[in-house]
C-alpha cells in the first residue's frame, strides 16, 4: 500500500504496519542521529521499538567518546549488535548522483551525505 508521508508517519508511530519501509534520510552521517535517533529505547522515531539497555549504554559511549578510532570501535560494535539481533533490517542503500559542467568552479563534492556543501560561496562560473 502506497500512503502520503504525513500518513506513513503516524502509521509508523503507532506500529500500524505489518513491513514499513522508510526511505527518510538523516541530515548528517554520524552516529548520534543515524543510531541514537533510530535504535535508543527512548527514541520517538525508534518505530519497531527496538530497545537493548546494553546497546543504549554503548550509544552514550559513542556519543560521547572524543578520541576517533575509538568512537569509531563502538559504533562498529553496535552495529553488529544491530545486525545480529535484526533491529531493523536494511533491505537497500540509497544512491544519489550529481552532474556539474566544467565551468563551474571551486565546487566542493560532497563527502557523506546529500546535504553537505549546499551554501555555495566559493562557487564561481567560469565563462
Amino acid at each position: 500500500e502506497i500512503i502520503e508521508s504525513t500518513i506513513w508517519f503516524g502509521r509508523a508511530a503507532r506500529q500500524d504496519y505489518a513491513v514499513a519501509y522508510n526511505i527518510t534520510s538523516s541530515g548528517l552521517d554520524d552516529p548520534d542521529v543515524v543510531l541514537v535517533e533510530n535504535y535508543a529505547c527512548n527514541s520517538d522515531i525508534n518505530f519497531t521499538k527496538y530497545c537493548n539497555p546494553d546497546v543504549d549504554k554503548l550509544l552514550v559511549a559513542q556519543s560521547s567518546e572524543r578520541d576517533r578510532q575509538k568512537r569509531r570501535a563502538l559504533v562498529s560494535q553496535i552495529e553488529r549488535v544491530l545486525a545480529e539481533e535484526v533491529a531493523r533490517p536494511i533491505i537497500q542503500h540509497g544512491r544519489s548522483a550529481q552532474c556539474w559542467q566544467a565551468s563551474v568552479k571551486g565546487m566542493l563534492r560532497q563527502e557523506n551525505s546529500i546535504h553537505n556543501h549546499w551554501r555555495l560561496e566559493q562557487v564561481w562560473l567560469d565563462k
